[in-house]
């Protein structure tokens, strides 16, 4: 094996820094928003390397980690970790010393072994650093079970193992489908409230709509937000697409009443907790901004409360099993969480806090101690809340139930990036490119991982996190799943469209994934919109993960996509949470949003224009089906239009149908506006009609609106 560009050996730093670059998976080059390709700067390049634990400040660094880069496999005896398919031909790179003998097996996931044959010939041998090492290829039989084993070597004394993932082949948890579509509706839960809701929508809330929407109109599912966990104390990020941890849930949204242990508080505590539901109830009717912070102030007080009172034998040996499950991660998660809620963020203590073991955790441990308890039970209420929830939504007929939302990826300041920041990369966030929506591109601020160190972490963060998320879950929408084959990353700093595309290992990423959803039984669906190779689609067909097609988006050759030409393996909408309701959109509120915020790059009337235009040939296209007459005026007309608009999706092959509960009540206001952070209320918007009047789940058995779409939806599936 020859190795090439070794240190001291001239050559253009910028070719070294692209090959070097070519070798770590990060790509070079990219596509702008109109099409043309652009060059990725050396300046982003070496950024972007350095993240990945890549030397790279001169030539003579660039041509040595090149050397050792192409050495590293070599250096190991076995990968980080092994994920292959069920049923597939799969061989292991096994690293000896030439001419030994070594013993492999597998430990089965039950706790079975299965010793493999050792190869007598290895398929290549390199000198490494004076030792002559064997590569050798083992052939893992084709009948392993599903499931998360490990792979072991002995040889010469030492001993060596992995994580070895046996993933499905094919996701089947969406067959039936394909047989009985389903359609469901989707909601922002914190908008969503009742009479009884503290100011924000709460579990209970949940329930009641997967009820509502599921005995009376048909539902088949119920798509919400991220519940991911937020700060453990005021003030709350607002946006649920950067939470503090992805695998944990929000308190924000435990109702209260709901813990057994109300019950039987002391009528003065009973009293108090009262007082504070009845003072935030009163925010349920307004449509002023949400205020999160203010309930989930008085749901902690409230919550601490509860805790306070003497859990029954039964109860206690449910939390702690709860405890168990969910091991040193919910540990770490509270302890987190006790450090947040003591210290302020930037506090210098901050600096000493490097993990759980650090020495200011081991010298506060005591104190600390009841806050963490108190957070590990937060975490059981959620769950439990959870639970009743996706019953209550099987229990009115549902055929899948809840859809969790996964976002991408975690605040940099959040439990995450502290617990889990052995497998993230440092210095880098990840967004997106420029495109035609958000010309100046995005930055989401979330740290990444960082592909190797995750899979020598054999994936087990990962798939942790799934695994809390799919618990009580009847399927899961993974938003911007392209970031599981690539990702946009930018180094801090610097502008968003000055990034570089970094690949993962998508088919251990979207196999784990397969895995983890089978298991639980749960759809998965993936949000496959923005820039992307076509055959990405495609992948995930074929490994029974379902697309997402919203109408405006969807184009063909010759303009709108025809309804019959739409994917099978979809969710398919009318529209999505990053664009107004669909009342707004047909007015073109988007764009005056937009140029209001400095969001365009070109004239704002070319982009009205432009727009137009693009509606107009949607609208045609549904008039030319007979589902919309040739004019109309008013909100009646609104309404017509919303609903032809849906009539055309169910024309569509697509096995789910999505409808927004905001299109379903008339609402106009935009949810989220991506690109802005204060510049826009993003995430505080309280639902209300067309009338700009709050709506209530209260409200819905009697509203119009709501029942003529959700039963159009129910007679027409």
């Amino acid at each position: 094996m020859t190795v090439a560009n070794s240190p001291g050996q001239a050559t253009d730093s910028s070719t070294l820094l692209r090959e070097l670059a070519a070798h770590h998976h990060v790509v070079t080059t990219f596509k702008g928003w109109d099409g043309t390709p652009r060059e990725v700067s050396d300046e982003t390049l070496r950024r972007v390397l350095s993240a990945l634990g890549v030397a790279v400040d001169t030539e003579d660094e660039m041509a040595a980690s090149l050397a050792e880069g192409r050495l590293s496999e070599w250096r190991r005896t076995l990968p980080g970790a092994v994920v292959v398919r069920e049923g597939g031909s799969h061989s292991v790179a096994v690293h000896t010393p030439a001419g030994e003998d070594a013993t492999v097996f597998i430990t089965l996931e039950d706790g079975g072994q299965r010793e493999l044959d050792w190869p007598r010939v290895p398929a290549e041998e390199l000198d490494l650093d004076g030792t002559l090492t064997a590569r050798t290829l083992v052939r893992l039989p084709l009948d392993l079970p599903l499931g998360w084993h490990r792979l072991e070597v002995k040889c010469g004394g030492k001993q060596a193992d992995t994580v070895l993932v046996v993933t499905p082949a094919r996701l089947t948890t969406a067959a039936e489908l394909a047989q009985r579509r389903a359609w469901g509706l989707m909601a922002q839960l914190y908008s969503v409230r009742s009479s009884r809701s503290w100011g924000i929508g709460d579990l209970n809330d949940l329930a009641d709509l997967a009820a509502l929407s599921g005995a009376d109109h048909g539902a088949g599912f119920i798509l919400i937000n991220p519940l991911h966990a937020a700060e453990p104390v005021p003030p709350l990020e607002p946006s649920p697409y950067l939470p503090t941890t992805r695998r944990f849930f929000n308190p924000l949204y435990i109702r209260v009443e709901d813990v057994p242990e109300y019950a039987y508080l002391p009528a003065a505590a009973t009293a108090q907790v009262e007082e504070s539901a009845r003072a935030l109830s009163a925010a349920n009717r307004s449509t002023d901004l949400l205020d999160r912070d203010a309930t989930y102030a008085a749901k902690l007080a409230a919550l601490e409360q509860v805790f306070s009172v003497p859990r029954s034998i039964a109860r206690e040996q449910q939390f702690q099993r709860f405890c168990d499950l969910e091991g040193p991660g919910l540990e770490s998660f509270a302890l987190w969480s006790a450090l947040a809620e003591k210290l302020p963020a930037g506090a210098p203590e901050w600096e000493q806090i490097t993990g759980p073991d650090s020495s200011y955790v081991r010298g506060n441990e005591q104190d600390l101690a009841p806050r963490v308890q108190f957070f590990k039970w937060l975490q059981w209420i959620c769950d439990q809340q959870l639970e009743n929830v996706q019953a209550a939504a099987r229990s009115a007929g549902m055929s899948i139930g809840v859809v969790h939302d996964l976002a991408v990826g975690v605040h940099p300041a959040g439990a995450d990036a502290w617990m889990l920041r052995p497998v993230l990369a440092p210095g880098v966030s990840v967004g997106a490119p420029p495109d035609m929506f958000n010309q100046q591109g995005q930055d989401w601020s979330q740290p990444p991982w960082h592909p190797q160190r995750l899979a020598d972490a054999g994936y087990l963060p990962y798939r942790d996190m799934l695994r809390t998320v799919l618990r009580h879950a009847g399927g899961i929408r993974v938003d911007h799943i392209l970031g599981l084959f690539r990702q946009w990353w930018i180094p801090a700093g610097s502008a968003p469209g000055e990034g570089a595309y970094v690949h993962f290992d998508h088919e251990a990423l979207i196999g784990i994934l397969a895995l983890e959803a089978e298991r639980t039984g749960a759809v998965v669906v993936g949000e496959d919109l923005g820039v992307f190779e076509p055959w990405v689609q495609e992948y995930l067909g074929e490994r029974g993960v379902l697309g997402t097609s919203i109408l405006w988006f969807e184009e063909a050759e010759t303009g709108p996509r025809l309804p019959e030409e739409y994917r099978q393996g979809a969710l398919t909408t009318v529209n999505t949470h990053d664009l107004p309701p669909a009342a707004g959109y047909l007015a073109g509120e988007h764009v005056d949003l937009r140029a209001s915020l400095g969001l365009l790059s070109r004239p704002v009337e070319e982009e009205r224009e432009a727009d137009a235009a693009a509606r107009e040939a949607v609208l045609s296209l549904v008039r030319s089906r007979g589902l919309l007459p040739e004019s109309g005026t008013g909100s009646d007309s609104v309404q017509q239009t919303v609903e032809a608009l849906h009539s055309f999706i169910l024309q569509t092959p697509s096995v789910l149908l999505g409808v927004s509960l905001t299109d379903a009540v008339g609402e106009r206001q935009t949810q989220n506006q991506p690109g802005t952070g204060d510049e826009y209320p993003n995430w505080r918007i309280p639902l209300s009609g067309p009338d700009g009047q709050a709506i209530l789940i209260d409200d819905l058995p009697s509203n119009h609106r709501f029942n003529s779409l959700a039963n159009l939806m129910r007679d027409s599936i």
